[in-house]
């Protein structure tokens, strides 16, 4: 049998792991920081739950689980017989895996709204899967981690999660561009263009624009049936740089025009807030999925070719279609799988990793090996990551195993050791080699 993976997915080596970890804490770090509790959602959700919630394109996109046992015993046999996929999917699949944390999160909020205490503020950092074509930077499983706020209309939310994109990528060194645009100005374009019935292919179509550029966009709005006046009217308002400039475009659209107040009350918000990365306006950022209603945001990485790395938005009515009305949220997510591409290619992750072996003990023989067992107790009772060797085999495969191991020091102990309670203790960087005593031992590795 030829071993493998599945498309789309990869494995990870400790060292990974713990460099992922050290994204997850980070980003975990300010979550808490900001007032946010921790909740889990399950793997899988009732295909009823996601479906209808990511527009056409993100419904193909859903992994579907097949019925437990004889899935096809309750097939829809005409369907089956015509080869009709779409039609026999209900039948023998009810369940899929989930495609982000957002919807989930909305059906958690209807189902537990008697326990909650509004606002409820929740974050979330679990895998998602989406059945997409597998490149740089794109998996079928990844790691979402969400941030969000139920329960407020309030744009100081807004303005908060602006904040938490900036302390995170200000923490992990990672420069970035925190793009915000609002629905409501783009419903406002698809209205002075005159195709406010043909706004969700306007989105789809702008959501592409840094993929295809602006002729691109313009020849698949051309495609989805817009007249040329509408594109040409698109085109100078995509051309828009800031607030000011958009602000006459708006002038026969309230919609439109109350998508600009809700961004500058957002900014006035910020007010003096010194950020690390640019937080700016951007007339372009359409956010492909059905269920913003408000402001949106997009994080873009820079001094390098990846896609958004993180993204969100304001969401009036997604309790709404479980059953709870007039509940309006607001969230955001981290592309975790994202940002450990771009902080690996641009060498950001911190060379002294806590988690890696600070210690690792060799002996020469059964006797030296029990007297080690027992140094390797005080040492991991102070907190030091250590090991010992199991064996008192050669010294140089012992040495072969702390090189391949990574270890910083080694103690190397034998019978002149055990008598004068003088350890010797190698630094596997520089070679440098002293006694200690494991008092000592201890208060240097700590």
């Amino acid at each position: 049998m030829k071993v493998g993976i599945p498309k789309g997915t990869r494995d990870f080596s400790p060292q990974q792991v713990n460099k992922r970890n050290y994204i997850f804490n980070t980003i975990k770090e300010v979550f808490i920081k900001y007032g946010y509790q921790a909740i889990e959602t399950p793997t899988m959700e009732n295909l009823s739950t996601l479906t209808g919630k990511y527009g056409t394109e993100g419904d193909q996109l859903l992994f579907k689980v097949l019925n437990n046992g004889d899935f096809l015993g309750k097939a829809d046999i005409q369907a089956l017989d015509s080869r009709d996929s779409v039609n026999i999917l209900p039948s023998i699949s009810k369940r899929g895996l989930r495609y982000d944390l957002t919807v989930p999160f909305a059906r958690y909020v209807v189902m537990y709204q008697n326990d909650l205490v509004f606002p409820f503020k929740r974050y979330q950092i679990q895998p998602v899967w989406r059945a997409d074509r597998p490149q740089k930077g794109r998996y079928q499983e990844f790691y979402q981690c969400d941030v969000d706020v139920v329960g407020s209309n309030s744009l100081v939310y807004e303005a908060e999660l602006a904040q938490i994109y900036d302390e995170v990528f200000g923490k992990l060194n990672l420069p970035v561009r925190i793009k915000i645009n609002n629905r409501k100005i783009l419903a406002g374009i698809a209205e002075v263009a005159g195709i406010p019935n043909q706004f969700m292919n306007m989105t789809v179509a702008i959501d592409k624009l840094d993929k295809i550029g602006i002729e691109g966009v313009k020849k698949e709005l051309a495609n989805r049936g817009l007249s040329s006046q509408a594109i040409t009217q698109i085109e100078k308002i995509l051309a828009v740089k800031n607030l000011e400039e958009l602000k006459p475009f708006m002038d026969n659209s309230e919609t439109g025009k109350k998508g600009i107040e809700e961004i500058e009350k957002v900014f006035q918000y910020l007010g003096d807030y010194q950020a690390a990365n640019e937080i700016a306006f951007d007339i372009t950022l359409a956010r492909g999925l059905n269920y913003y209603t408000g402001c949106i945001f997009e994080v873009q990485a820079l001094n390098i070719e990846m896609g958004s790395i993180g993204g969100g938005g304001r969401y009036d009515d997604l309790t709404g279609v479980f059953g709870l009305k007039d509940v309006s949220g607001v969230g955001i997510s981290f592309g975790a799988e994202r940002i450990y591409d771009a902080m690996e290619e641009l060498s950001l992750f911190p060379e002294d990793d806590s988690k890696d072996l600070k210690l690792l003990f060799l002996s020469f023989d059964e006797q030296s090996h029990l007297y080690a067992f027992q140094q390797l107790i005080k040492v991991r009772a102070a907190g030091i990551n250590a090991e010992i060797y199991p064996e008192p085999v050669k010294m140089k495969k012992q040495m072969k195993y702390a090189n391949g191991r990574g270890a910083q020091f080694v103690s190397i102990i034998g019978s002149q050791e055990m008598e004068s309670g003088q350890l010797s203790l190698k630094n596997m960087v520089t070679g440098e080699q002293e006694k200690m005593s494991i008092a000592s031992i201890i208060d240097k590795l700590k």
